[in-house]
Protein backbone atom coordinates (compact mmCIF):
# COMPACT_ATOMS: atom_id res chain seq x y z
CA UNK A 1 0.00 0.00 0.00
CA UNK A 2 1.06 4.06 0.08
CA UNK A 3 1.47 5.66 2.81
CA UNK A 4 1.79 9.48 2.96
CA UNK A 5 3.32 11.48 5.56
CA UNK A 6 2.30 15.48 5.96
CA UNK A 7 4.59 18.32 7.61
CA UNK A 8 3.65 21.58 7.66
CA UNK A 9 6.27 24.67 8.48
CA UNK A 10 4.75 28.05 7.56
CA UNK A 11 3.67 27.86 3.58
CA UNK A 12 5.93 25.07 3.50
CA UNK A 13 4.14 21.92 2.96
CA UNK A 14 6.60 18.72 2.72
CA UNK A 15 4.65 15.72 1.10
CA UNK A 16 6.91 12.39 1.35
CA UNK A 17 5.37 9.05 0.04
CA UNK A 18 6.43 5.58 1.62
CA UNK A 19 5.93 2.50 -0.16
CA UNK A 20 5.55 -0.87 1.17
CA UNK A 21 4.48 -4.10 0.04
CA UNK A 22 0.90 -5.01 0.56
CA UNK A 23 1.38 -8.11 3.50
CA UNK A 24 5.03 -7.40 4.04
CA UNK A 25 3.94 -6.68 8.28
CA UNK A 26 1.42 -9.66 8.42
CA UNK A 27 4.35 -11.92 7.12
CA UNK A 28 7.08 -10.36 9.64
CA UNK A 29 4.57 -11.19 12.22
CA UNK A 30 3.90 -14.91 10.92
CA UNK A 31 7.53 -15.39 11.01
CA UNK A 32 8.37 -14.02 14.45
CA UNK A 33 5.70 -16.15 15.70
CA UNK A 34 6.65 -19.02 13.89
CA UNK A 35 10.71 -18.50 14.95
CA UNK A 36 9.77 -18.21 18.77
CA UNK A 37 7.63 -21.29 18.76
CA UNK A 38 10.34 -23.46 17.25
CA UNK A 39 12.48 -22.06 19.62
CA UNK A 40 10.70 -22.90 22.31
CA UNK A 41 10.65 -26.65 20.95
CA UNK A 42 14.34 -26.68 20.93
CA UNK A 43 15.15 -26.12 17.28
CA UNK A 44 17.20 -23.60 17.11
CA UNK A 45 19.35 -25.00 19.85
CA UNK A 46 23.19 -24.54 19.44
CA UNK A 47 24.01 -28.42 21.23
CA UNK A 48 22.16 -30.71 18.61
CA UNK A 49 23.78 -29.14 15.27
CA UNK A 50 26.26 -31.69 13.67
CA UNK A 51 29.82 -30.86 12.50
CA UNK A 52 30.04 -31.73 8.81
CA UNK A 53 32.06 -34.30 7.90
CA UNK A 54 35.88 -33.28 6.68
CA UNK A 55 35.88 -35.85 4.06
CA UNK A 56 32.38 -36.49 2.02
CA UNK A 57 31.94 -39.06 -0.16
CA UNK A 58 28.73 -37.76 -1.21
CA UNK A 59 27.17 -34.44 -1.40
CA UNK A 60 23.83 -33.84 -2.14
CA UNK A 61 22.19 -30.34 -3.74
CA UNK A 62 18.75 -29.70 -2.87
CA UNK A 63 18.20 -26.91 -4.79
CA UNK A 64 16.58 -25.64 -8.26
CA UNK A 65 18.36 -27.22 -11.95
CA UNK A 66 17.89 -23.69 -13.17
CA UNK A 67 19.58 -21.12 -12.41
CA UNK A 68 23.11 -19.65 -11.22
CA UNK A 69 22.96 -21.87 -8.02
CA UNK A 70 23.65 -25.18 -8.61
CA UNK A 71 26.63 -24.01 -11.52
CA UNK A 72 28.10 -22.47 -8.98
CA UNK A 73 27.81 -25.51 -6.64
CA UNK A 74 28.80 -27.82 -9.38
CA UNK A 75 32.24 -25.36 -10.07
CA UNK A 76 33.00 -25.42 -6.39
CA UNK A 77 32.58 -28.83 -5.74
CA UNK A 78 35.18 -30.13 -8.70
CA UNK A 79 37.67 -27.52 -8.14
CA UNK A 80 37.82 -27.58 -4.53
CA UNK A 81 37.16 -31.41 -3.99
CA UNK A 82 36.43 -33.85 -7.34
CA UNK A 83 37.13 -36.68 -5.35
CA UNK A 84 33.42 -36.43 -3.78
CA UNK A 85 30.24 -37.73 -5.23
CA UNK A 86 27.66 -34.34 -6.13
CA UNK A 87 23.82 -35.21 -6.80
CA UNK A 88 21.08 -32.44 -7.35
CA UNK A 89 17.88 -32.87 -6.08
CA UNK A 90 15.60 -30.55 -7.95
CA UNK A 91 12.91 -28.69 -5.95
CA UNK A 92 11.23 -25.61 -6.42
CA UNK A 93 12.98 -22.29 -4.72
CA UNK A 94 9.99 -19.94 -5.09
CA UNK A 95 5.93 -19.91 -5.46
CA UNK A 96 3.32 -21.73 -3.28
CA UNK A 97 4.75 -25.25 -3.87
CA UNK A 98 7.79 -24.55 -3.27
CA UNK A 99 7.84 -25.58 0.41
CA UNK A 100 6.45 -29.17 -0.57
CA UNK A 101 8.40 -29.86 -2.92
CA UNK A 102 11.92 -29.00 -0.18
CA UNK A 103 10.04 -31.04 2.46
CA UNK A 104 9.91 -34.17 -0.33
CA UNK A 105 13.61 -33.30 -1.29
CA UNK A 106 15.01 -33.91 1.45
CA UNK A 107 12.92 -36.66 2.83
CA UNK A 108 14.12 -38.42 -0.26
CA UNK A 109 17.51 -38.12 1.22
CA UNK A 110 17.14 -39.81 4.28
CA UNK A 111 16.30 -43.46 2.07
CA UNK A 112 19.93 -43.03 1.09
CA UNK A 113 22.63 -43.99 3.63
CA UNK A 114 25.43 -42.72 2.08
CA UNK A 115 25.06 -39.01 1.62
CA UNK A 116 27.08 -37.10 3.99
CA UNK A 117 26.05 -33.59 4.08
CA UNK A 118 23.29 -31.92 2.52
CA UNK A 119 23.50 -28.18 0.44
CA UNK A 120 19.64 -26.18 0.17
CA UNK A 121 20.46 -23.69 -1.06
CA UNK A 122 18.96 -21.13 -3.70
CA UNK A 123 19.64 -16.91 -4.77
CA UNK A 124 18.65 -13.95 -3.08
CA UNK A 125 15.35 -12.21 -3.30
CA UNK A 126 12.58 -10.47 -1.14
CA UNK A 127 11.34 -11.69 1.78
CA UNK A 128 7.85 -12.80 -0.34
CA UNK A 129 10.39 -14.78 -2.55
CA UNK A 130 12.66 -16.41 0.35
CA UNK A 131 8.96 -17.18 2.34
CA UNK A 132 9.22 -21.25 1.15
CA UNK A 133 11.88 -21.10 3.77
CA UNK A 134 10.55 -19.48 6.53
CA UNK A 135 7.69 -22.43 6.07
CA UNK A 136 7.43 -24.75 9.70
CA UNK A 137 7.61 -27.39 7.25
CA UNK A 138 10.46 -26.79 5.59
CA UNK A 139 12.09 -25.80 9.15
CA UNK A 140 10.88 -29.22 10.41
CA UNK A 141 12.39 -31.04 7.48
CA UNK A 142 15.20 -29.80 8.14
CA UNK A 143 15.64 -30.42 11.42
CA UNK A 144 14.73 -33.95 10.83
CA UNK A 145 17.64 -34.39 8.24
CA UNK A 146 19.61 -37.33 8.73
CA UNK A 147 22.69 -36.09 6.83
CA UNK A 148 24.03 -32.70 8.38
CA UNK A 149 22.68 -29.66 5.83
CA UNK A 150 24.40 -26.18 4.87
CA UNK A 151 21.82 -23.64 4.34
CA UNK A 152 22.54 -21.13 1.80
CA UNK A 153 19.33 -19.15 1.68
CA UNK A 154 19.40 -15.83 -0.52
CA UNK A 155 22.54 -13.11 0.13
CA UNK A 156 24.08 -13.17 3.52
CA UNK A 157 22.08 -10.13 4.77
CA UNK A 158 18.84 -12.91 4.47
CA UNK A 159 18.26 -14.41 7.30
CA UNK A 160 15.55 -17.54 6.92
CA UNK A 161 14.18 -19.67 9.49
CA UNK A 162 16.31 -22.37 7.25
CA UNK A 163 19.39 -20.74 8.17
CA UNK A 164 18.73 -20.96 11.86
CA UNK A 165 17.53 -24.47 11.88
CA UNK A 166 20.40 -25.57 9.63
CA UNK A 167 23.58 -27.30 11.16
CA UNK A 168 25.56 -25.16 9.37
CA UNK A 169 24.68 -21.20 7.65
CA UNK A 170 26.58 -20.69 4.71
CA UNK A 171 26.34 -17.14 3.59
CA UNK A 172 26.22 -17.71 -0.63
CA UNK A 173 25.73 -21.25 -2.33
CA UNK A 174 29.33 -20.77 -3.12
CA UNK A 175 30.63 -20.63 0.07
CA UNK A 176 28.21 -23.70 0.98
CA UNK A 177 30.13 -25.64 -0.84
CA UNK A 178 33.26 -24.50 0.05
CA UNK A 179 32.23 -25.59 3.70
CA UNK A 180 31.21 -28.81 2.70
CA UNK A 181 34.41 -30.13 0.50
CA UNK A 182 37.78 -29.75 1.54
CA UNK A 183 40.69 -27.72 -0.89
CA UNK A 184 42.48 -30.60 -2.61
CA UNK A 185 44.93 -28.34 -3.15
CA UNK A 186 45.59 -27.33 0.68
CA UNK A 187 44.86 -31.41 1.18
CA UNK A 188 48.10 -32.02 -1.01
CA UNK A 189 49.97 -29.37 0.53
CA UNK A 190 49.57 -30.84 4.14
CA UNK A 191 50.29 -34.01 3.21
CA UNK A 192 53.64 -32.82 1.53
CA UNK A 193 54.43 -31.31 4.62
CA UNK A 194 53.65 -34.09 6.84
CA UNK A 195 55.94 -36.79 4.83
CA UNK A 196 58.76 -34.11 4.46
CA UNK A 197 58.30 -33.55 8.47
CA UNK A 198 57.98 -37.27 9.05
CA UNK A 199 60.86 -38.09 6.48
CA UNK A 200 62.94 -35.37 9.04
CA UNK A 201 61.79 -37.29 11.81
CA UNK A 202 62.81 -40.60 10.74
CA UNK A 203 66.58 -39.17 9.65
CA UNK A 204 67.09 -37.55 13.09
CA UNK A 205 66.06 -40.46 14.96
CA UNK A 206 67.88 -43.21 12.77
CA UNK A 207 70.96 -40.27 13.51
CA UNK A 208 70.27 -40.06 17.11
CA UNK A 209 70.37 -44.23 17.59
CA UNK A 210 73.67 -44.21 15.59
CA UNK A 211 75.47 -41.86 17.56
CA UNK A 212 74.24 -43.83 20.39
CA UNK A 213 75.24 -46.91 19.46
CA UNK A 214 78.44 -45.96 18.48
CA UNK A 215 78.91 -44.49 22.09
CA UNK A 216 77.81 -47.63 23.56
CA UNK A 217 79.66 -49.76 21.32
CA UNK A 218 83.41 -49.33 22.90
CA UNK A 219 81.94 -49.35 26.39
CA UNK A 220 79.66 -52.74 25.93
CA UNK A 221 83.44 -54.28 24.69
CA UNK A 222 84.65 -52.89 28.17
CA UNK A 223 82.13 -54.34 30.35
CA UNK A 224 81.62 -57.04 28.50
CA UNK A 225 82.51 -60.74 28.96
CA UNK A 226 85.67 -61.85 27.66
CA UNK A 227 84.41 -64.66 24.82
CA UNK A 228 87.51 -66.13 23.58
CA UNK A 229 88.48 -67.11 27.55
CA UNK A 230 85.18 -68.44 28.73
CA UNK A 231 85.53 -70.78 25.51
CA UNK A 232 88.65 -71.63 26.74
CA UNK A 233 87.39 -72.54 30.14
CA UNK A 234 84.42 -74.18 28.86
CA UNK A 235 87.32 -76.64 26.62
CA UNK A 236 88.96 -77.10 29.95
CA UNK A 237 85.85 -78.20 31.88
CA UNK A 238 84.72 -80.35 29.48
CA UNK A 239 87.78 -82.34 28.96
CA UNK A 240 88.06 -82.62 32.69
CA UNK A 241 84.97 -83.87 32.89
CA UNK A 242 85.41 -86.57 30.41
CA UNK A 243 88.40 -87.63 31.94
CA UNK A 244 86.81 -88.10 35.07
CA UNK A 245 83.58 -89.75 33.88
CA UNK A 246 86.45 -92.19 31.88
CA UNK A 247 88.05 -93.43 35.34
CA UNK A 248 84.77 -93.79 36.75
CA UNK A 249 83.40 -96.43 34.49
CA UNK A 250 86.68 -98.16 34.40
CA UNK A 251 86.51 -98.44 37.81
CA UNK A 252 83.00 -99.50 37.96
CA UNK A 253 83.60 -102.01 35.39
CA UNK A 254 86.65 -103.23 37.28
CA UNK A 255 84.05 -103.77 40.40
CA UNK A 256 81.70 -105.53 38.36
CA UNK A 257 84.20 -108.02 36.75
CA UNK A 258 84.75 -109.02 40.53
CA UNK A 259 81.23 -109.42 41.53
CA UNK A 260 80.63 -111.71 38.90
CA UNK A 261 84.22 -113.89 39.66
CA UNK A 262 82.64 -114.35 43.75
CA UNK A 263 78.88 -114.86 42.37
CA UNK A 264 80.94 -117.79 39.94
CA UNK A 265 82.60 -119.01 42.81
CA UNK A 266 79.25 -119.78 44.50
CA UNK A 267 77.64 -121.20 41.88
CA UNK A 268 75.62 -124.70 42.08
CA UNK A 269 76.08 -124.80 38.49
CA UNK A 270 79.93 -124.74 38.63
CA UNK A 271 80.40 -127.01 41.38
CA UNK A 272 77.69 -129.55 39.59
CA UNK A 273 80.34 -129.09 36.86
CA UNK A 274 83.27 -130.32 38.33
CA UNK A 275 81.63 -133.44 39.44
CA UNK A 276 80.30 -134.90 42.72
CA UNK A 277 79.47 -138.22 44.20
CA UNK A 278 77.10 -139.58 47.57
CA UNK A 279 79.01 -142.32 49.15
CA UNK A 280 76.46 -144.72 51.72
CA UNK A 281 77.64 -148.07 52.88
CA UNK A 282 75.88 -150.96 51.08
CA UNK A 283 73.92 -153.06 53.82
CA UNK A 284 71.75 -149.83 55.08
CA UNK A 285 72.62 -146.99 52.53
CA UNK A 286 73.00 -144.72 55.41
CA UNK A 287 75.28 -141.67 53.98
CA UNK A 288 78.96 -141.98 54.66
Amino acid sequence: GRVSLYASRGDLQLVADVVQPEGVGDLQMKLEQLIAKLEGEGLFEQSRKRDIPRYPRRVAAVTSPIGSVWQDIQSVIERRYPLAELSLVPVLVQGERAAATIVDGIAALDSEPDVDVVILARGGGSLEDLWPFNEEAVARAVFACRAPLISAVGHETDTTITDMVADVRAPTPSAAAEIAAPDQAELSAGLLARRRALTAAASRAIHNRSETLGRLGPRLSRVGPDLDRQRARIDDLLQSAGATLRRNLAARSANTDALAMRLRALSPTDTLRRGYAIVQTADDSTVV
